[in-house]
């Protein structure tokens, strides 16, 4: 009830966790006033991600059959001198209204695999909007540097979802 009462408050929270293997866990969520239907606009309009969320600077839909998705995006990671461009491939799968699932196919990350969950609660309107994952590049970045860069990015990566499922999109 606490996390709750937090996002309600319009806190974005992020949690970080360290693995074997210098796998980086980051969990982060958010609470939106729109409808679930608004949030998955946001979150499932993959050609257009890279207009509406900071640091992805190209997203396509590369091919979409019998319930996967194929999506190729680049996106901007670090800070200051330490940023870099990373490429990759996601295999996505839907749960309409729910889950998007994701795995990398392809690309810079030696492990990248989440989901996105959308949850709503009977004594409120909106959306919770939640992010899990793991990851870990293929360049070398020790796992502190992952985990700073990680709760720097994510919050803008919520807020710009739930900016756009409020106030409604200009690309939709």
């Amino acid at each position: 009830m606490h996390e709750l009462n937090r996002l309600l408050n319009g806190e974005i929270l992020i949690d970080l966790s360290y693995h074997d293997n210098d796998v980086i866990g980051v969990t982060g969520g958010i609470y939106i006033e729109a409808p679930p239907q608004d949030v998955w606009e946001t979150l499932t309009d993959y050609d257009n991600l890279s207009k509406t969320l900071p640091k992805v600077v190209a997203s396509r839909l590369i091919e979409k059959k019998n319930g996967e998705i194929i999506l190729e995006q680049t996106g901007k990671t670090g800070i200051l001198i330490f940023e870099k461009t990373v490429n990759f491939r996601l295999k996505i799968y839907e749960e309409y209204l729910h889950r998007v699932s994701f795995e990398q196919i392809s690309g810079d990350f030696h492990v990248y695999y989440g989901e996105w969950l959308l949850e709503t609660h009977h004594q409120q309107e909106g959306t919770f909007l939640h992010y899990n994952a793991k990851i870990k590049p293929l360049f070398f970045a020790p796992p502190i540097l992952i985990s700073f860069v990680q709760r720097q990015d994510l919050p803008g990566i919520l807020s710009a979802h739930k900016e756009r499922a409020e106030t409604g999109a200009l690309y939709r």
